[in-house]
């Protein structure tokens, strides 16, 4: 069973840094996608930025670019988000989620099929 287990969330205030980090288990495989989505009370969860192992591809929304960076260690089975100049509209519950088909969009929660159960970031001004 594939299980992704998040940490790293926290509160900062703006302009600071985090780096978020995503520990899988339960495949192997080396073929999959994994990404990280946000949340923020009343809004719909928008991805954030995606990395897709077999095509070498990542991907970064726009309000993220130039300021996250999402990295994976294959050894250490993690995943990573570095945030950057982070910013009160950041604030938000981050997920990681991973699927195998790498079929959809990766800014689409519905092309990944599993989930972590969140952590937290507050940015504050």
């Amino acid at each position: 069973q594939v299980q992704l287990v998040e940490s790293g969330g926290g509160s900062v205030q703006a302009g600071g840094s985090l780096r978020l980090s995503c520990a899988r288990s339960g495949y192997t495989s080396s073929g999959y996608c994994m990404a990280w989505f946000r949340q923020a009370p009343g809004k719909e969860r928008e991805g954030v930025a995606a990395i897709y192992s077999g095509a070498g591809y990542t991907y970064y929304a726009d309000s993220v670019k130039g300021r996250f960076t999402i990295s994976q260690d294959n050894a250490k089975n993690a995943l990573y988000l570095q945030m950057n100049s982070l910013k009160p509209e950041d604030t938000a519950m981050y997920y990681c989620a991973a699927d195998f088909s790498c079929s959809g969009p990766p800014s689409r929660s519905s092309a990944f099929a599993y989930w972590g159960q969140g952590t937290q970031v507050t940015v504050s001004s």
